[in-house]
């Protein structure tokens, strides 16, 4: 269970219950992965919507995801992008990837997402091999290790006006601390000085609090 305050979470679920239409299929989907035994470590429900939100702002109609899960965010993502949109999403667990992929039927876009199984630093440099064509909106939400990694293949992925978001990465606040010997917070403060460094992002990060706990994403755009 994620540490968070009792306010936070009433907060949350005042939103969710205001602004959030959460169907069948993505309570379904959380539901499955919980009797899967899948991590509780899929995004909240009103922050599944702000990604939703991000790629109807800006008309994105192919999401690359790095982390799928058990496809709670993939499938908003793949219902933001709209019937003639595509999200291809990466995995490297069997199990969660079957999980998902039965979530994604269950809510009717399987046909508009491509679930690539294996490591995610191995199959992403196949994608960019293959001449994949640049993603509107690139999500990071797998191993935080690897987070310098994932962003130096999604920029190979992008073009100009492209949304790199990264998340968890406040990490109940550990991301200030240069010397933890936590390995994903080395990784968040990776991302974050990656974004910061590289002249072709324009970058920010926001804290955020909830059911999820004290934490945040960066998000960047591609200049």
């Amino acid at each position: 269970m994620y540490e968070s305050e009792q306010s936070w979470r009433d907060v949350d679920r005042y939103v969710i219950e205001e602004l959030v239409a959460e169907d069948d299929a993505l309570s379904a989907a959380r539901e499955t992965s919980r009797a899967a035994g899948l991590p509780d470590h899929e995004v909240a429900p009103n922050q599944a919507k702000l990604l939703a939100l991000i790629c109807q702002m800006t008309g994105a109609r192919r999401v690359l995801e790095f982390g799928t899960l058990g496809g709670y965010s993939t499938i908003w993502f793949a219902r933001a992008v709209g019937a003639t949109g595509h999200v291809t999403t990466l995995e490297v667990d069997e199990q969660y990837a079957e999980v998902a992929r039965a979530n994604f039927e269950r809510a009717g876009v399987a046909d508009r997402i491509n679930l690539v199984l294996g490591s995610a630093t191995e199959t992403v440099e196949a994608l960019i091999a293959a001449g994949e064509e640049p993603y509107d909106v690139v999500f990071i939400d797998a191993d935080k290790p690897n987070n310098p990694a994932y962003l130096g293949a999604a920029l190979r992925l992008s073009k100009s006006g492209t949304v790199i978001i990264g998340d968890n990465i406040v990490r109940n606040g550990a991301v200030t601390d240069p010397h933890s010997d936590d390995p994903r917070v080395h990784g968040s403060r990776a991302l974050i000085e990656a974004m910061g460094s590289d002249p072709r992002l324009n970058a920010t990060a926001l804290q955020t609090v909830g059911v999820k706990g004290w934490d945040g994403f960066a998000l960047a755009v591609v200049t």
